[in-house]
C-alpha cells in the first residue's frame, strides 16, 4: 500500500562538469575532484622565479608532468591536453577528470645548483558526485511508513529531518545506494533527505501524510485492555467503551470523538452494514417502480378492451 506523498521541493545540483578547488600548499594535502569535472590545485604562491617540478606518482616511481625554470615546460604525458598551469599564481588545473587521475602527486623545489631543496606530497581523489535523490515509500501492516532515499555517486552519506528535527535509526544496504527510515504510526510533516559526499550534496523534501486506513482509538477493549494509539481499521476489535478519533493532519491536531457500542464488532463491519442498507433501499425502489408500472399497464389494457 503506497503512502501519501506530496511533492514540496526538490533541490538538485549539477552532477557533471563540477569544479572543485583545493589548497595543496601543505605537505600531505588530500584533494577531491569530481569525475568528468575540473579540479584546481593551489600548489604554491608563484613559480615564476623558481625552479619547480610537478610529478605524478610516489618518489620511487614518478612521472614528471611539468617543470618551471623561468619558463613553463609541459611534458608529453597522457594528461597533457587536459591540463593548464598558471605560473604566476602556482595553480594547476586539470579538466575532464578521470578515475586514473586519482593517486599521489609530488611537487619538488630545486636550488640554483639543481638540488632538491623542498618537496611536498598530495593525494588526489576523483569521485563521482551524488545525484539528485529519489524518494519512495510504503505503508507497513501496523500503520508505520517505510521511506527510502536513493542516490547514485561515490560514498553517499544520508541524513533525515522531519519538520526540521533530525531523525536517527536509518538503515543502509552494503552498496550504500539507498537509505531507509521507518516512521512511527501517525507521523506527518515535511520529510527531508540529504545526501552528500566529498564532492557535492543534494536534498529532496516532501510532505508526507499518515498511512491511509488509520484511526486513533482511545478507550477500553472488551477484554479489559486499555488502548490509546493509532490502529489500522482492519485490526480494530470490539470495545467496551472506545473513542475513535479522526486521523489528525499533524501530531498536535484536536481529536473529534465518536462512540462505539460495546457489541458493535469490528469497525470495518459498520461500513458493510451501510452498503447492505443501500442495496436494500435500491431493490425496494426498483420493485415498487415495477409494480406501479404493471398496475398502470393492466388498467390501460382494460380501458382499451371496453
Amino acid at each position: 500500500m503506497e503512502a501519501v506523498l506530496g511533492l514540496l521541493v526538490i533541490s538538485a545540483g549539477v552532477s557533471h562538469g563540477l569544479e572543485t578547488s583545493c589548497d595543496a600548499r601543505e605537505d600531505g594535502s588530500q584533494c577531491y575532484g569530481a569525475l568528468g569535472g575540473t579540479v584546481y590545485l593551489q600548489l604554491t604562491d608563484t613559480m615564476a622565479s623558481h625552479h619547480y617540478s610537478f610529478y605524478k606518482g610516489s618518489t620511487a616511481a614518478k612521472i614528471e608532468i611539468l617543470k618551471t625554470k623561468g619558463t613553463l615546460v609541459i611534458r608529453d604525458t597522457p594528461i597533457k591536453d587536459r591540463l593548464h598551469f598558471f605560473i604566476n599564481n602556482g595553480t594547476f588545473r586539470l579538466n575532464n577528470t578521470r578515475r586514473n587521475d586519482s593517486g599521489e602527486y609530488l611537487l619538488e623545489k630545486y636550488d640554483s645548483e639543481g638540488k632538491s631543496s623542498e618537496s611536498r606530497e598530495l593525494q588526489l581523489f576523483i569521485e563521482a558526485p551524488v545525484s539528485s535523490p529519489q524518494l519512495s515509500s510504503e505503508c507497513l501492516s501496523h500503520g508505520e511508513m517505510r521511506v527510502s532515499c536513493s542516490s547514485e555517486g561515490d560514498g553517499p552519506q544520508y541524513s533525515w529531518t522531519l519538520d526540521g528535527q533530525t531523525l536517527n535509526d536509518t538503515d543502509a544496504p552494503p552498496d550504500n545506494k539507498t537509505n531507509t527510515i521507518t516512521l512511527k504510526k501517525g507521523l506527518s510533516g515535511d520529510l527531508t533527505c540529504t545526501v552528500r559526499n566529498n564532492i557535492n550534496r543534494n536534498t529532496v523534501s516532501r510532505r508526507i501524510s499518515h498511512c491511509p486506513g488509520l484511526i486513533y482509538v482511545n478507550g477500553t477493549l472488551s477484554n479489559g485492555t486499555k488502548i490509546s494509539e493509532w490502529v489500522n481499521t482492519l485490526y480494530v476489535e470490539s470495545a467496551t467503551v472506545a473513542t475513535v478519533t479522526e486521523a489528525p493532519t499533524s501530531k498536535t491536531s484536536t481529536e473529534h470523538s465518536v462512540e462505539i457500542s460495546s457489541r458493535a464488532g469490528p469497525v470495518f463491519n459498520v461500513f458493510v452494514y451501510f452498503q447492505l442498507a443501500e442495496v436494500f433501499i435500491l431493490l425496494t425502489i426498483c420493485l415498487g417502480s415495477y409494480c406501479f408500472y404493471k398496475k398502470k399497464t393492466r388498467h390501460q389494457e382494460q380501458d382499451d378492451g371496453e
